[in-house]
C-alpha cells in the first residue's frame, strides 16, 4: 500500500487570496487547477508561479530537440525513484521519438543499447551530473561542441528544476495517478 499523500490538491473553495491569483494563473496557461508538484506548491503561491515559470521556459525553449529533453527528464525522475514525473515524462518521450527499450532500460536502472549519438551524448552527461554534481573537462567540451554555452547553462538548469521538483513530489509523497502500463520499478 502506497503512503499517503501529504500534501494533497488543495480544495478551490479554500485558496487563500494569494493561492487563488496563484491558481488563476496557472490555470490560464495549463487549462487545469495545479497538479502533480504544482499541488503541493500551491502551499507557497509565489515560489509555485516562479518554479513553474523556470520549468516552463526550459520544457518548451530548450536549445535540446523533443526527444533529448525528454530523455533527460525520465534519467531525472528515475535517479529519484519519481513515479509521477516518470509517469508524465515516460509518455512524453515516448511521442517524441525515444524508444521503449531505452525507456525500459532507464527504469531498469541500466544504460540504454542502441542510442544515436545525441541520446548518448545526453544520457552520458545528465547520468554523470547526477552522480558526480559536475562534469568532466571531457563532457563539458563535448556539450559545448554540440550545444554551446547555451546548453552548457540550460542541460544543468534542466536537471536541476526537475530534480527540484522530484524533491517536492517524494516529500509531499504525490500519487502517481494514470501511470498504468508505463515501466515501473520497486518503490
Amino acid at each position: 500500500m502506497a503512503a499517503p499523500d501529504r500534501l494533497p490538491p488543495l480544495d478551490p473553495a479554500t485558496y487563500t487570496p494569494e493561492q487563488e491569483a496563484a491558481a488563476a494563473d496557472f490555470r490560464s496557461r495549463r487549462k487545469a487547477e495545479p497538479f502533480g508538484p504544482y499541488g503541493p506548491l500551491l502551499r507557497s503561491p509565489a515560489l509555485m508561479l516562479e518554479v513553474e515559470a523556470v520549468g516552463r521556459r526550459l520544457r518548451y525553449g530548450s536549445c535540446l530537440a523533443e526527444n533529448l529533453k525528454e530523455l533527460a527528464i525520465c534519467l531525472v525522475a528515475r535517479s529519484f525513484s519519481q513515479q509521477f514525473e516518470w509517469s508524465v515524462h515516460a509518455m512524453e518521450a515516448e511521442k517524441a521519438g525515444v524508444s521503449t527499450a531505452i525507456l525500459a532500460a532507464i527504469a531498469e536502472g541500466r544504460r540504454p543499447d542502441g542510442m544515436t549519438d545525441e541520446e548518448t551524448l545526453i544520457h552520458d552527461s545528465v547520468a554523470e551530473l547526477i552522480v558526480t554534481k559536475r562534469w568532466s573537462d571531457t563532457t563539458y567540451d563535448r556539450i559545448l561542441a554540440r550545444y554551446g554555452e547555451r546548453g552548457a547553462v540550460e542541460i544543468p538548469a534542466l536537471v536541476g528544476i526537475y530534480s527540484l521538483l522530484a524533491y517536492v513530489l517524494n516529500v509531499s509523497r504525490t500519487p502517481a495517478d494514470g501511470a498504468e502500463g508505463l515501466a515501473r520499478w520497486p518503490e
